[in-house]
């Protein structure tokens, strides 16, 4: 069973390209029981080896939550037998969103997974309903965040005003929509140089200044654990959150084309802008941003009139030269709160309007 667990985990990594994990929205936070649950099992790992906790296990659990945490801590997360069926469809590697009042609290990807109650119980107490929370599920990432829930409904096919009561396992589509919106990479595909994020998140987040030379050397906004790693990319959220609110739009909207989700779609008088947002500015996001705004155009249900690349900073000459060539406007942060635009030459973005508007 551990080796059949081990090895649906293993594909999965492998092939993260061009298969999507389950994405789970938990509940977790919205009542007292529920945060004393996070308190104990979320916000510090569980040490499994010491008596009597690790007398409940199996061999079989010992050897799973080995596997996964040789550490032979983990933190964990369970659900009652009202959730027996659908915890039978997850497997190490799916995504959990744990969500309460409001906002996406944490971001985790499940590893060891059994039934125990006598386990369960040890480390909360059982339901006055429902009874154990006996499905149990260690988690090998675990991601705080603060994401509120309007980021999730201004993604396609989610609605406005969805509280996510209860435990819900989300489609194919809405399970590939989710962690592309909220920027949710596994450790195989983030990639990052470590001093790119974390900085301009926390000066877009509190509306203060970017330092460009901080922005290139201090570290990025990752949470590790021994065994795993998950990077939630925030900076965008927030350069977006902050530039909408300097034009004046309240619900931003954004577009599901076949070449993946814009951040923004602003409709216009005689067309429509897209606008994709980069967390840093130098060539790499450029290009990027380029390849992205060219891919997603002519999928516009109107025609796309003007293409928007947005940065924290603003980039180099030859980088904006670069956007200006293909008839994209280049946007940058000059001051917390305030944006500059650069548009393209007319006559460039004139001739580059026709392949942006020629329909697949």
């Amino acid at each position: 069973m551990v080796a059949g667990i081990l090895n649906n985990y293993i594909h999965m990594h492998v092939t993260w390209g061009f298969s999507v994990p389950l994405v789970v929205i938990q509940p977790s936070y919205g009542n007292p029981a529920a945060r004393r649950h996070w308190r104990d099992t979320l916000d510090t790992v569980v040490d499994f080896t010491t008596h009597p906790r690790a007398s409940l296990l199996t061999s079989a659990e010992r050897k799973q939550l080995e596997t996964f945490h040789p550490s032979g801590c983990a933190r964990f997360w369970g659900a009652t037998s009202k959730q027996d069926r659908k915890m039978q469809r997850f497997s190490p590697g799916d995504i959990v969103l744990f969500t309460g009042q409001n906002y996406v609290r944490g971001i985790g990807e499940i590893g060891a997974l059994f039934r125990n109650a006598p386990f369960a119980d040890s480390m909360w107490s059982a339901d006055a309903d429902n009874g154990s929370w006996h499905n149990v599920y260690s988690l090998l990432s675990f991601t705080p965040t603060e994401i509120p829930y309007q980021e999730i409904w201004a993604l396609p096919g989610f609605n406005t005003g969805d509280n996510f009561m209860g435990l819900r396992i989300l489609d194919a589509e809405k399970a590939a929509t989710i962690l592309d919106g909220l920027g949710i990479e596994a450790q195989a595909t983030a990639g990052d140089h470590p001093g790119v994020q974390e900085p301009i998140a926390r000066a877009l987040r509190t509306h203060t200044d970017i330092v460009d030379g901080e922005a290139l050397h201090t570290p990025s906004t990752r949470y590790r654990l021994t065994e795993h790693e998950l990077v939630v990319h925030r900076t965008e959220a927030f350069l977006v959150q902050e530039y909408t609110a300097f034009l004046g739009i309240t619900a931003p909207k954004r577009l599901r084309t076949p070449a993946g989700i814009t951040d923004v779609h602003v409709e216009l008088t005689h067309g429509s802008e897209i606008v994709e947002a980069k967390r840093a500015s130098s060539r790499r996001f450029v290009r990027e941003a380029l390849a992205q705004l060219l891919d997603y155009a002519p999928h516009t249900p109107e025609p796309a009139v003007r293409l928007t690349a947005l940065f924290p900073l603003r980039p180099a000459d030859h980088d904006l030269a670069l956007l200006h060539r293909y008839g994209i406007d280049c946007v940058y942060r000059t001051h917390p709160r305030t944006f500059e635009r650069e548009p393209a030459p007319h006559q460039a973005r004139a001739s580059m309007m026709v392949l942006w508007q020629h329909q697949h």
